[in-house]
């Protein structure tokens, strides 16, 4: 029995919470880890307990009396990092071992405790390490060269991004100055079995040696569709009073898909409420929101256990973050992702026993068509496998900084290496990183000394910048200001002016001054009822989503999780399209043409369609992209395009001159990469090829595409 093979102080914390039984992954988590040295994968559904599944044998298994850090808990959020740190203590409770939080907003002298005396358990970020290395490189060794298990929360949220790579990179790293390998455990709600799990498996640095543990005990979800459409950019009048309606005796997160309509939701919900005096507890939670604001709004949540209140929030609420019992869990037209409708509808029905409840209101057809789709592909069991860089060129570089400042100057020979043997870069080649380092020397990014390089004095301007340590590009914010509290942040634009009402922390505020120096806005409350404006941006969508949607449109099932108009508007679009006769969902593809327009409806993915535009426009064929509706605009005769469509996968072959040009006329495409600017121009060519178009799978999709016309 998994139980009896914790040790006793930990088996007296479980009598002493009066647990009943261990959860499925607790067990097998126990058992496997307790008896190998092998790194594991918990995939188990959200409040399942896989905080405790690893750290239940863990902290039975170690030698906390040994010298040095023996755990390290990485998390994608300090606030998951603060959350989490009191269920780690509280395990910890009957033994005598030191929980440490590391991070930029961490208590200094616990930390400086730490320095001198090295022991315990550690909790950080990915780029509280990198500046651990750039900045206290001998205290790295003297911290982690002991280390036993890194605990990796969260870990779908890394795999396949560039900051998962940075981690990749850094546990490469840590593992150079530990004295044996350490193990690896990483936590995940929601994670593709496609592939085999080898995406995350090759993340851990050892694919032999990783093992998954997947508890796959469903939990019942109750899901209604609900459809409003929208005939302006503001959310329907009456789907605020409904939702106001179906939510105001829950405790309720809503899920928007910008920041702007975060905010449009908890104002309009707040100003209904305040109408029928209804409670007051409307709040709104995004990155752009004070951060002691958004401690208060977790705290209240997590605490009131008698008061209803209703969270409007993007996904900074998505993960894991313990803010108490929440009912009922809406979604604001279709996620961009299965895995973050997953993430989001776990958020309800934490609780054991109960059932999760999802909302769902569509403004539009196609954000309609795409929920259905979602949700179809999630009942069945398919998440989006991690969008895979081979070669992550621009991580590299910054890589290959960070190591050179926190050697203060190293042998270009040992940096060569050093980096070719870091599994985060393992498929990129040798002569790849030579012209690379080269790059860097003559942009005065690094200095060459002989056989030695530093950082040059570009790279110091850079390296020494407070930014350096993430890999991800941040906005320019200005702090909004009211009567000298500060309320947040927002994104700068031209169009914060003056006499502008802007949305933040649920309420309108107009704009009476703005400090472009000091990046500051002082703003009143707004009483003249002019429209507000805020600001965000849609994600990309995977392929499978879409092909799920054509689908869905050429079937004749009725859906019971839809609305009576829901169906209504489902009926109305597969009539539409019944005009073009569809034999083959895969490569079949309608054409829509008319007097007025010719419309080529893809049903693909967001970055295939990218590259098929750059198809249509090598072409000379004029064209708009409508990425929401999966659907191009063409500008020229239809006669044109059927001519030119049999040959126009062929620049394919050989693609990088024109994404060259393209990028020559459009820089601001490589500015999903902050470090991509320092690569040598071809390299700039291979990121957009793996990162932003889709090379392959777009040679595979149009090579067997046939243009079907409504009849």
């Amino acid at each position: 029995m998994a139980f009896d093979l914790l040790s006793e102080p930990i088996r007296k914390f479980i009598r002493d919470k009066g647990w009943e039984q261990l959860r499925p992954i607790q067990s097998a988590a126990i058992s496997r880890i307790l008896t190998t040295d092998d790194n594991f994968i918990l995939v188990s559904r959200t409040a399942s307990g896989k905080t405790e599944a690893a750290f239940l044998p863990i902290l039975s298994k170690v030698d906390f009396n040994e010298s040095g850090v023996q755990v390290l808990y990485i998390s994608p959020l300090i606030a998951l990092i603060n959350d989490q740190f009191n269920r780690v203590e509280e395990l910890c409770k009957n033994l005598d071992v030191d929980v440490v939080k590391w991070h930029g907003e961490a208590n200094k002298t616990i930390k400086e405790r730490l320095l001198k005396n090295p022991r315990g358990i550690v909790l950080t970020t990915p780029e509280s390490l990198e500046a651990m290395f750039v900045n206290k490189p001998f205290n790295v060794k003297q911290l982690f060269s002991n280390l036993k298990y890194v605990v990796i929360d969260e870990i779908h949220s890394f795999v396949g991004t560039d900051r998962g790579t940075q981690l990749q990179s850094i546990l490469s790293r840590l593992d150079k100055v530990n004295s044996k390998s350490f193990s690896i455990v990483g936590l995940s709600a929601t994670m593709s079995e496609e592939n085999k799990f080898l995406e995350v498996k090759e993340f851990t640095g050892n694919v032999e040696k990783t093992k998954i543990l997947i508890d796959r005990t469903k939990k019942e979800i109750n899901a209604i569709f609900k459809y409003f459409k929208s005939k302006n950019t503001d959310l329907p009048l009456e789907l605020l009073k409904d939702l106001y309606t179906e939510t105001k005796d829950h405790k309720v997160l809503i899920f928007p898909n910008s920041r702007g309509r975060v905010e449009e939701v908890a104002v309009k919900l707040r100003k209904i409420s305040e109408l029928v005096k209804g409670h007051p507890n409307y709040f709104s939670h995004h990155s752009s929101v004070d951060r002691e604001v958004r401690e208060y709004v977790e705290y209240f949540a997590k605490n009131n256990n008698r008061n209803n209140f209703c969270i409007s929030c993007t996904s900074t609420l998505e993960l894991g973050i313990d803010i108490g019992a929440v009912d009922t869990v809406v979604q604001i037209d279709a996620t961009n992702s299965v895995s973050s409708l997953i993430q989001r509808v776990g958020r309800s029905g934490r609780n054991e026993g109960e059932s999760s409840n999802l909302y769902l209101y569509a403004t539009n057809e196609w954000s309609l068509l795409q929920s259905i789709a979602c949700w179809l592909l999630f009942e069945e069991g398919y998440i989006e496998p991690p969008q895979t860089n081979e070669k992550p060129y621009d991580i590299l570089v910054h890589q290959a900084l960070s190591i050179t400042k926190g050697y203060s100057g190293i042998k270009i020979t040992d940096l060569i290496n050093q980096l070719l043997e870091n599994s985060a870069f393992k498929k990129i080649e040798l002569f790849e990183i030579e012209e690379i380092l080269g790059h860097l020397i003559e942009i005065d990014f690094l200095e060459k000394i002989q056989q030695e390089v530093i950082i040059g004095i570009e790279g110091e301007k850079v390296v020494n910048s407070r930014e350096f340590y993430s890999v991800f590009k941040t906005e320019e914010n200005f702090k909004v200001v009211n009567a000298g509290n500060k309320i947040g942040e927002v994104p700068f634009s031209p169009q914060i002016i003056e006499d502008e009402n802007i949305l933040l922390s649920a309420k309108i505020w107009k704009i009476k001054y703005v400090d472009l120096k000091a990046k500051k806005i002082e703003v009143i409350p707004a009483r003249d009822g002019k429209k507000p404006m805020f600001f965000g941006n849609s994600g990309e969508v995977h392929h499978k989503i879409r092909e799920k949607t054509l689908e869905i449109l050429y079937s004749e099932v009725n859906y019971d999780f839809l609305d009576e108009l829901s169906s209504d508007e489902l009926e109305i679009i597969r009539k539409d399209f019944s005009f073009f006769k569809i034999q083959d969902l895969e490569y079949d593809r309608p054409l829509l043409s008319s007097d007025k327009k010719i419309e080529l409806f893809t049903f693909t993915g967001t970055r295939v369609n990218r590259t098929i535009q750059l198809l249509l426009n090598i072409a000379g064929i004029t064209n708009m992209l409508d990425d929401a509706s999966s659907s191009f605009y063409i500008q020229v005769a239809k006669k044109e395009l059927i001519s030119k469509w049999n040959s126009i996968s062929l620049p394919l072959s050989d693609i990088d001159p024109h994404i060259s040009t393209l990028l020559d006329s459009n820089p601001v495409l490589l500015d999903f990469s902050k470090w991509g600017i320092y690569l040598p121009k071809k390299y700039q060519v291979k990121l957009l090829k793996y990162k932003y178009f889709d090379i392959n799978q777009t040679s595979k999709f149009v090579s067997n595409m046939k243009l079907i016309e409504n009849a």
